[in-house]
């Protein structure tokens, strides 16, 4: 572990993505400890999503650093990803595969034995629903059951570092719930969770902290009573 990284969960500081003259996300400091939950708020284009994706290893920052799982961002790229779960709407899934196979091929890409990939999916498929569908091709999917399957997607490693870019996306309200109350129980597993969203109800469901961004930049942070 880098000695600048206090923790195995998630530490920016002063994280910058500049596009020319715009700047996407600027200094921006964030900490999530293992077992804690921590809210990412803003409304569309504050520069949640930009910042996410410099933390999950998909943009470099133009200044800044960053750890995740206790390895540092911009020179333990392989090693993030090994410990990262991460989320995002961008991430499809494959049509012509079911969620047991996109499960399985995923297991695999991060060096998983059948075994171990088969009782982490029976895991997933209690947790998250996957059973009426979970032999279903993807492309047959309603929009609510292929947001379950990329959850079980970026969690079937067991990731100790979660950022999930707007989790409910697509869900009702019954099953965002259930999903919400699922990352909870992750972080009371050890695990440190970061989640964007816009609705300032999800972060009181089941967060610790809360951080506010508006035009790249976090305008507040602290718990939710602050």
């Amino acid at each position: 572990m880098s000695p600048a990284a206090p923790h195995s969960g998630i530490l920016a500081r002063g994280l910058t993505r500049r596009y020319g003259s715009l700047l996407a996300a600027h200094d921006v400091d964030l900490e999530v400890r293992p077992g804690q939950v921590v809210g990412l708020l803003g409304p569309n284009g504050a520069g949640k999503t930009t910042t996410l994706r410099m933390l999950a290893t998909l943009l470099a920052p133009t200044e800044g650093n960053a750890w995740v799982g206790g390895h540092d961002v911009l020179t333990q790229s392989s090693e993030v990803r090994a410990s990262l779960g991460y989320l995002t709407g961008d991430t499809g899934l494959y049509g012509r595969l079911t969620p047991r196979e996109v499960l399985r091929y995923f297991g695999t890409l991060h060096g998983m034995a059948r075994s171990a990939i088969d009782e982490r999916t029976m895991v997933l498929d209690a947790a998250l629903g996957l059973e009426p569908f979970i032999d279903q091709r993807c492309d047959t999917l309603s929009t609510g059951q292929k947001q379950r399957a990329s959850i079980a997607r970026a969690l079937i490693h067991d990731p100790e570092v979660l950022i999930l870019d707007e989790p409910t996306s697509g869900l009702d309200l019954l099953a965002a719930r259930e999903i919400l109350n699922f990352f909870r129980a992750a972080a009371q597993n050890g695990k440190a969770v970061l989640m964007s969203t816009h609705i300032m109800a999800e972060v009181a469901l089941i967060c610790d902290r809360a951080a506010v961004i508006h035009h790249g930049t976090v305008r507040a942070e602290g718990t939710l009573d602050e």
